[in-house]
């Protein structure tokens, strides 16, 4: 079983800056992927990064590269998403995933655990 809480949402201005948490509950020596999601009223959930497990491959959706650095601490079963100048259309409820297999970035249906969601507001 996994379980997973984020933090760190909240609301900032066009071209701020927010670090969102993910924290995981494993199992001992459990290693999974995880993701970063997105989404908002009437619209699917679309992935924004993803780390993989094992090797630690990274990839980002287009709309976030150069903008977005997902990482993790190892230790301590803590990923992170820092959003750099954020813009409006980034305005969504972002969600951390986590799968059991091997993937940087799969569609939202291969992830098998979900946090409850936090809330990132950008104003212009």
């Amino acid at each position: 079983q996994v379980q997973l809480a984020e933090s760190g949402g909240g609301a900032v201005q066009t071209g701020g800056s927010l670090r969102l948490s993910c924290t995981a509950s494993l199992d001992t020596d459990r290693d999974i992927s995880l993701a970063w999601f997105r989404q908002t009223p009437g619209k699917e959930r679309e992935g924004v990064a993803g780390i993989a497990k094992g090797d630690g491959s990274i990839s980002y959706d287009d709309s976030v590269k150069g903008r977005f650095i997902i990482s993790k601490e190892n230790a301590k079963n803590i990923w992170f998403l820092q959003m750099n100048d954020l813009k409006p259309e980034d305005t969504a409820t972002y969600y951390c995933a986590a799968y059991l297999g091997w993937a940087r970035l799969a569609a939202a249906r291969h992830y098998n655990f979900w946090g409850q969601g936090t809330q990132v507001t950008v104003s212009s």
